[in-house]
């Protein structure tokens, strides 16, 4: 680049199908990045205008519309600065996932996204039809080559730019969250800059959108590769990239190890999920084990104290240490508690059903109703306050359905669903780090459901030192069962773990979404059918 273009990244937090409030957020950032920053060109995110991923609203054609008249509004405003939108348009061929380049008060030019994912968490073949051709735009003198999210990770569409005579290439994202995932997009974005010896800007999404968590850490490296600008993750804001190739590097944004990152992620999701349905805040049934606590202390973090409502349901199986620990933890917090007992309405529904369960030995049946108990109080306190439950779940018990369907699974949201029991744990230290809230005694104790006398989850399940691994490799990498025990895992521990992996689809499939934090998560990613005969012949 042979002159300092000041490149404004507009790191924003936009909400699904709120177009017009999405334009609001756009001007007011356009508004600030010049007074502030005296920016000549402004990069919004992917599909900035209608949020990512909007799904089936892009088969709405009043969404469209208001698309088009949302751009028809901004471009007149936008007259001492050039800005790039993402936003979705419809042409002769067929529906895009578009950049947009708006300037001197009226629309310049419209780029197709030529990559389309459709995988994993994305299906964007269900929607668009691919571009074919690469845009360069001209910008204080300095030609500007557009693309969009999928397409740097292949070559052909920064070198077909390049050769259209692009000296800077853009590259607007919604990229989702996961763990390794900012390694991968360096990496990506370095080989395309090696390729091309061009400088490239990638901007990101930030928020929660479902179960999708978008993390931010735009990005800028120069010509050589060498990263000038990384913006914080899950933080809004403009942020001025420095000269590239003048040398000049602005303060890196530090980087978090994987608890951290993963901590925050869930902080930022429930956040998101609350507050853009429009709860005013969120009540948990807090146990005095450890998934509970954790999700209490993310909750408080995510909505403040005074949104959040913990509800202790203490059984005749409750521990005193569980009762005065989560006391305990409520405290440290600051927040609201109930105490209801569960014994009258547990002892009315064994009424109930005596004639069935008489002569028969307890089981799982009288368990479950304890959660069943507990899942009723909950719902009924949501229903009366308006505040959304959260639920406790983490991923270990979501795979093999360690948990009670209308019990502890009934809920709007579940923090941990993504997040497996040994990560549970780490995340509470790493929670405990800044301040102490969780009781050490929660930390430390076996886990256990209190649903039966002296119970623990180690009478139901391998430890999750064990089981945690075999899920990893199953769920999220597809190894078959002879692989795993090749890996060091006994073959019968393996078998069973896998049989009630795929056994407690129809469970998964009825719990409440959560965030996504790994490669692989439960629901929108991954999609198993519940009625299969695969389990027979798997080995």
């Amino acid at each position: 680049m042979s002159t300092a273009l000041r490149i404004v990244l507009a790191q924003c937090n936009p909400l699904v199908g709120d177009v017009e409030g999405n334009a609001r957020m756009i001007l007011e950032q356009v508004r600030l990045a010049r007074e502030r920053m005296d920016a000549q060109l402004i990069l919004f995110p992917e599909l900035a205008l209608t949020g990512y991923p909007p799904e089936d609203l892009l088969l709405r054609a009043s969404l469209l519309g208001q698309v088009e008249a949302a751009l028809a509004a901004i471009a007149p405003l936008i007259d001492d600065c050039h800005i790039v939108i993402g936003a979705p348009y419809r042409d002769d061929v067929g529906l895009r996932n578009g950049a947009v380049v708006l300037g001197n008060g009226r629309e310049i030019a419209r780029y197709a996204k030529r990559c389309l994912p459709n995988y994993s968490v994305f299906d964007e073949k269900r929607y668009f039809v691919e571009g074919t051709q690469p845009c360069v735009v001209s910008v204080a003198g300095i030609s500007v080559g557009l693309t969009v999210c999928e397409d740097i990770w292949y070559p052909e569409p920064a070198r077909s730019t390049c050769d259209a005579g692009a000296e800077l290439l853009v590259n607007i994202n919604a990229s989702p969250f996961h763990a390794s995932k900012y390694s991968e997009r360096l990496e990506t974005l370095r080989m395309r800059v090696a390729e091309t010896g061009l400088p490239l800007i990638y901007v990101n999404q930030v928020g929660g959108q479902d179960e999708l968590l978008f993390d931010g850490q735009s990005l800028a490296l120069d010509g050589s590769g060498a990263l000038i600008l990384r913006a914080p993750s899950f933080e809004t804001g403009l942020y001025l990239v420095p000269h590239a190739g003048g040398g000049e590097v602005t303060e890196l944004a530090s980087l978090e190890d994987r608890e951290a990152d993963a901590y925050r992620a869930l902080v930022l999701g429930v956040r998101d999920y609350v507050r853009k349905n429009g709860f005013p805040g969120a009540v948990i049934g807090l146990s005095g084990g450890i998934d509970s606590a954790l999700t209490l202390a993310i909750a408080v973090d995510a909505l403040g104290a005074e949104d959040v409502l913990a509800v202790m349901m203490p059984s005749r199986y409750t521990a005193p240490m569980s009762l005065e620990d989560a006391r305990i933890q409520c405290a440290n917090l600051g927040v609201q508690a109930l105490e209801i007992p569960i014994e009258r309405p547990f002892q009315a529904f064994l009424g109930v059903l005596e004639p069935l369960l008489a002569g028969r030995p307890p089981d799982a049946t009288e368990e479950n109703i304890q959660a069943r108990c507990r899942g009723v109080i909950l719902m009924a306190i949501s229903n009366k306050t308006g505040r959304m439950v959260l639920t406790t779940g983490n991923k270990s018990e979501m795979a093999v359905g360690y948990a009670t369907l209308y019990g502890d699974m009934a809920g709007g949201f579940a923090p941990l669903k993504d997040v497996p029991k040994t990560l549970v744990y780490r995340l509470a230290h790493w929670r405990n780090r800044e301040q102490s809230v969780i009781p050490e005694r929660v930390l430390t104790r076996p886990p256990s459901a209190e649903l039966a006398p002296d119970q623990k989850d180690s009478d139901s399940l391998p430890p999750y030192e064990v089981l945690d691994p075999i899920l990893e490799y199953f769920v999220e990498r597809d190894w078959s069962i002879s692989e795993i025990v090749t890996a060091g895992y006994d073959r019968e521990v393996v078998e069973r773990v896998v049989g009630l992996v795929l056994h407690n689809e129809y469970k998964r499939r009825q719990a409440p979404p959560g965030v996504r934090i790994s490669p692989r998560a439960f629901g929108k990613d991954r999609r198993y059918p519940i009625t299969s005969g695969y389990g027979r012949a798997i080995r």
